[in-house]
Parts: structure tokens; sequence; C-alpha cells
């Protein structure tokens, strides 16, 4: 069974406008399925295979040349200083749609790309499925959702999260973090994930985190990094345009997967998420990432963020489309509407904002409207982004 990605349209366009379109996102996101099922017109080449790197290496002019002038390059991040040559070859034939990259390590091809290929390179982003890719029959179950995540490989094979991702995280460990010198333990850096995914949702503390693992607080920010490189973990910035009053300034740790919070976490059913203590944040979570990968997926960059002042009130989410065009969000696991969670929006009375669309969101809610404020279920994500 194999799921259209929403991407595929977009990165159609980019292929008309830019000479190289590069595709990033974790490992087992489906980039190498997109690109070979969509692209059969380009040849294909996966730099995992260390025979081929050695050809390329040994001959990276060579190789081009043979190659064609529409080429995939999977796992590019093998062989970042190919990217020159591949400049000057787009540079000489001056067409657009030449070459496909991907990569699941952007530490490694951030600064290679921006060096070689500035201009050149459109950078697009492939996370696992997002909720409007998903058969609807799929789609019923957020608690089911949240235990298995989005990974394609889950749905394509039926595979237990509980036989998926302890291995995912261990080769993720083994193959993308062993080869970092930043990294000498890995037992310790295994502990430093598993306490960043109780921390989900939560402000981020890198002195709390640090004390808990044994390790100094910029080794912290160095392997923070490294989780949000690899697209592990985002950092949801505080919102503080046209706020007056004194904000909340640090970051919100969230995992791009709710899958691999649950596993981290030794939570092994669906039914364990609903009483685990940190559900409130594993639901948060799930719409956040949702959000995150609806707007990467439709080849636009989220303007997302938090809001929180000194005296504990609170926004969830703040999605800034457009100057003064602005959608705040609420987020609650709770099943029945209680009228506290409406009380966080009394924020927007005392801001600049000449206008807000306010939404509270939840598992039960049924479409409606309490004064200027939309309810909505968990599933209405996208029409809320869309308006």
């Amino acid at each position: 069974m194999f799921i259209h990605r929403k991407i595929i349209a977009h990165l159609r366009q980019m292929l008309d406008k830019f000479p190289v379109v590069f595709l990033t996102g974790p490992r087992q996101s489906g980039k190498t399925t997109l690109m070979k099922e969509f692209f059969k017109d380009y040849k294909y080449f996966n730099l995992e295979r260390i025979d081929l790197r050695e050809i390329i290496l040994s001959d990276p002019i060579g190789f081009l040349k043979n190659a064609g002038d529409k080429v995939i390059i999977d796992e590019a991040q093998n062989i970042p200083e190919l990217f020159s040559y591949i400049q000057v070859f787009s540079d000489e034939r001056g067409t657009t749609g030449q070459y496909i990259l991907s990569g699941s390590q952007s530490f490694l091809l951030n600064e290679k790309i921006s060096q070689s290929l500035a201009g050149r390179v459109s950078i697009n982003h492939l996370l696992p499925f997002d909720i409007s890719e998903l058969p609807k029959e799929i789609t019923k179950d957020y608690l089911s959702l949240i235990f298995s995540g989005f990974f394609p490989r889950i749905f394509h094979h039926k595979i237990n999260p509980n036989d998926f991702y302890p291995s995912y995280l261990q080769t993720y460990i083994e193959r993308d973090i062993r080869t970092l010198k930043a990294v000498e333990n890995l037992n310790t850096f295994t502990r430093f994930l598993t306490l960043c995914a109780g921390r989900t949702g939560q402000i981020l503390n890198l002195t709390s985190i640090a004390n808990d693992t044994g390790i100094s607080v910029n080794t912290v920010k160095s392997w923070l990094s490294l989780l949000e490189a690899s697209y592990i973990i985002f950092l949801l910035k505080p919102y503080h345009n046209n706020f007056n009053k004194r904000v909340i300034k640090a970051p919100k740790l969230y995992f791009y997967d709710t899958g691999i919070v649950c596993s981290l976490l030794r939570i092994n059913d669906e039914k364990s998420v609903k009483v685990h203590h940190l559900y409130g944040a594993l639901f948060e979570n799930f719409v956040i990432s949702e959000i995150i990968k609806l707007f990467y997926h439709s080849g636009k960059q989220p303007q997302i963020y938090y809001y929180k002042e000194s005296n504990g009130k609170e926004i969830d989410c703040i999605i800034e489309k457009s100057f003064n065009n602005i959608i705040a969000l609420e987020i609650k696991g709770g099943e029945t509407f209680n009228k506290d969670y409406l009380k966080n929006f009394s924020v927007f009375s005392e801001s600049n904002f000449s206008q807000v669309k306010k939404y509270l969101l939840f598992p039960e809610a049924k479409n409606t409207q309490i004064e200027d404020i939309y309810l909505f279920n968990w599933n209405g994500i996208e029409e809320i982004i869309n308006n």
C-alpha cells in the first residue's frame, strides 16, 4: 500500500524553478520511496553504498558526466564534497530540474548547501505522514495515532510500534550519533533522550536536564542541536511581537513524532496513553507536530510559536500566517468541555492585535462557537490552518 504524499506537487513545482531540489527529513520518513515512485525519469544513486561512494570519490567529475542531467542522489550527506561539483555542472547546463538530493542529517548538509548551492537549491522537508495523508479509517482513533506515530513503515508493513521504535532509536543512535565526536558515551545520550521525552511540551530548562543526566549545560545544548538536526525534536519559540507585558523567553521542547515519545516513556499500548501522567503533553505534542507537518508538506515554512506571560497565562500555539493575521490555538486533552479552557484567551483583550482568530481544540469537540472562540475537534487542524 503506497500512500500518496502531499509534498509531491510542491516538489514538481520547485523542479520547474530550480536546478537542484533538496529533500530532507528524518530517517524512514519516506524520502527514498517518494523519489523512486514519482521521479522515475531520474537516475537513482544511493550513497549509503560504500562501493558507490568510493567510485564517486575517485572521480566525481566523471561520475556526474556519466550520470546525466536528471539525477537523484540519496543520502547525499555521505559525500558533501560533491555539492561543489554539482554547482559547476548545474551552472554550465543552465536548466532547471537537474538534481534531486536527499539527506537525513542536516548537521552534515546545511553548511555545505549554503556554501555551494546558495540561490540554486530549493530546500524541502518530508516528515512522517500527516493526518491528511492517511486514510480516514486510520485517523479515527487519536489515541492509537499518538501511540503508533506516523512513520510510513508502520502503516505499509503493519509493524507493531513496540517492535518498530526501539529498533529505530537504536539504529539512529548507533548510525547517526556514534559517528559524532560530540557524543562519547552512548548510554548517557540514551538517558538524555529519555529525559527529553519526559519533558515534552515543557519549557526548556537546560540546567535541570544537565543535572538529571549528569552532563554539563554546554553538552545539553550540543546534544539538543543534534536531536534538532536529525529531526527527532523541535523547539517551539515564544511569541512576543506586539505584546507589552513581560513574557517567558525560553522555548518549549516537542518531538516530531509522538510514537518515539511513547516508546521512550515505555507506553506499551494506546489505552495506556490516556492514563499516563503526560497524556496532556502527548496530546499537545500530537497537535502541534501535525501543524508543523501540514505546513512543511505544503512547501511552507511554519511560523509557529507559543505564548506565556510571567503571571502564568499561556496560549499553547500561535500561528502567524502573515502580519496581523494570527491564529491562537488552545489545546486540551480533556474530552468534556470546561469553561476554564477559555480563560487564557483573555490575553488578547490587552494586546495590540486588531484581529486574532481564536480556536479551542479538544478530542470530543463538536465544531461550534462560543462568542468569538471556535471549538474544534482534533481532526479539524487542517481546516483551522486554512481558515
